[in-house]
């Protein structure tokens, strides 16, 4: 390990989850760790000392995903397209057909695009393009909506919400307890509520290019 670089590891990194078609925070959670762990945020900059993944982390990937330590290392040479300013990105009408997420609502698998979205360094995060005008005058058509699956949901914050049914709601989170979720409509009246077993996972919306 120490003769690789930080730099190198890293980009090591980087190759191990996308060869997997993964974002390093799935990885992460395929791993057991925390969905954090390989943050961009948690590297290091120009303006902070660089930071390492531990030892044992680096071990559980590559004994999760079937991959020895020489072949880990060889990927710090490998060709990869950058991903810190890309974010995986799927129409709102496509992600409730498709089976686009894993259990925790991060997203996976070959159908997802990628779209472009400066300054932001966090795993995890996707975009959901707005199809027609049911959200509207909220959301538009066209409009995208970022979204994190890591960031804990506050009262007022804008949701995704997919149930178990395969239902997969964008609303305003009204009430949380530790038994049900009060939803009301971004764009008008109306009101659902889900019992906490219900919902499969609850992600947060960051922000929306409108």
């Amino acid at each position: 390990m120490s003769s690789l670089s930080h730099a190198e590891l890293w980009t090591a990194i980087d190759a191990l989850a996308k060869r997997f078609d993964l974002t390093p925070s799935a990885m992460a959670r395929l791993a057991g760790l925390d969905p954090t762990s390989f943050n961009r945020s948690k590297r290091g900059d120009a303006d902070s000392r660089p930071r390492w993944p531990s030892t044992e982390s680096l071990a559980k990937v590559l004994e999760a995903t079937g991959v020895g330590f020489a072949e880990f290392a060889a990927m710090t040479e490998a060709p990869h397209p950058p991903r810190s300013r890309g974010v995986p990105l799927m129409s709102v009408d496509q992600a409730r057909a498709a089976q686009a997420f894993d259990a925790a609502g991060f997203p996976i698998g070959p159908a997802w695009d990628e779209a472009d979205f400066p300054g932001l360094f966090d795993e995890g995060v996707y975009a959901l393009e707005v199809s027609g005008d049911d959200l509207a005058p909220v959301y538009r058509d066209g409009d995208r909506l970022l979204v994190s699956p890591v960031l804990e949901p506050r009262r007022g914050d804008r949701v995704v919400v997919k149930t178990l049914r395969g239902a997969l709601l964008i609303m305003t989170l009204s009430r949380l307890t530790a038994r049900s979720l009060q939803l009301t409509a971004v764009n008008g009246p109306g009101e659902r509520v889900l019992e906490r077993g219900e919902a499969a996972w609850i992600a947060r919306i960051l922000w929306a290019s409108q």
